[in-house]
Formats: structure tokens, sequence, C-alpha cells
């Protein structure tokens, strides 16, 4: 792409950005990103946060998730549950909310949450996790793909039987591939696409429940 292009580009992205009403919304409301209206949205159409849930939000930065579970989980200015915040990326300080630096993969981090779980299960695992994108489509969904399971991976480590997931996507060639592994792993299984995610975005969101291991 030539330099012209590229300024023409980023000047249109600014221009949608700055007139974006979720973008004011979030300033408003003191977000630190668009992104929290998504989960605001899939939460209040399916119940997923309740008062007393233990929720974990991966590759939380820069905390827009965090911050609306922490609303979500307020009663009379007192957080009603339990946060964890973990991504590679520094995050900037969320009240209430534990946060993790590091690969959730990793022994530190593991045993580091499994310390503060003690004993407890997860009730709820967030995942608004996107790779950097080469532009290349093969390689793209090879990345995707893998932090999909990634995350998949950890929820059925840490998640409680009744528990539940909601974790970012995209359309393309490994997204069949990657609803069948959520619904092998978990009774019920939904594509969600909350009006905050923008119309040319192929971005969508998996909310998957229940996980299968548990029956009977």
């Amino acid at each position: 792409m030539s330099s012209a292009k590229k300024n023409k580009f980023s000047k249109a992205w600014l221009q949608d950005h700055l007139n974006d009403p979720y973008v004011k919304m979030a300033q408003r409301d003191g977000y630190r990103a668009r992104a929290a209206y998504k989960l605001k949205e899939i939460d209040e159409a399916e119940g997923l946060l309740r008062s007393g849930q233990i929720v974990v939000d991966l590759g939380s930065a820069p905390g827009s998730w965090s911050q609306y579970a922490r609303n979500r989980l307020m009663r009379n200015g007192v957080l009603q549950g339990t946060i964890f915040a973990l991504d590679l990326l520094p995050m900037d300080p969320v009240p209430d909310v534990h946060f993790l630096q590091g690969d959730f993969r990793e022994d530190a981090v593991v045993n580091a949450l499994e310390a503060l779980l003690n004993g407890r299960k997860v009730d709820v695992v967030l995942s608004d996790m996107a790779p950097n994108l080469t532009g290349i489509p093969s390689a793209d969904a090879a990345r995707i793909e893998h932090l999909s399971e990634l995350a998949l991976d950890f929820a059925k480590r840490w998640l409680q039987p009744q528990g539940a997931m909601v974790i970012k996507t995209f359309h393309g060639s490994y997204y069949s591939q990657s609803v069948k592994e959520f619904k092998q792993a978990f009774q019920q299984v939904k594509a969600v696409k909350p009006q905050a995610s923008r119309d040319k975005s192929a971005e969508t969101f998996i909310l998957a429940r229940v996980l299968k291991q548990a029956v009977g």
C-alpha cells in the first residue's frame, strides 16, 4: 500500500472512530475502549454476569471488559464477586480487579492464579483476545485459531461445570472448525454479533455454557 493510500485510510479510520457513537459513549461512561459495549450487549441479552461470580478476563488490556464486569458485580459500592484479568501486556489497574501480567500457559501465571483461586473454580471466562494480523489470510487464520484453542483449553481447566465463556473470533476458513471444537466441549454454543461490533468487521463472539464433561 502506498503512503498516500495509507494516509487516506488512516484519516478515514480516524474520522469513523471519532464519529463512532460507542467511542463517545465509552468516553462519557469512563470505559477505556468501546469494546465494553459488546460485552454489555451480550450480558444483557444472555444473563451472563451475576453477583457472587468468579470471572476471568483473558487478554484483558486495556481493561474495558474488566471495567464492565466490575460495574456489573458492584452492589452498594462493594464488589460482589471476584475478577481476575490476565494479559501479556501491562494494564493500568482497575479497582477491585486482580491483574496478572504474563502468558496464562506459563507456570508462574498458572501458579499465581491457582493460589488466588484457592481451590475455587471460575464461573465465567471472557476473552476479547485478537492476534496481531499480518494481512496474509492463511497465517492470520492460524493465529486466530490458535488463540481460540488456548482460550478453550483454559476454560476446560478452570471453569466450574455449569460455567460459561464468551470468546471473540472471526469468520474465516477456520471458523466452522472452531465452533465444532466448542460444541465438543460445551452443551450450549451460539454465535452472537453485538450491535456494538462494527458492521465491516468479521468479528463475532461465541457464547458457550455448561461443560459436557460435567454431564452425569
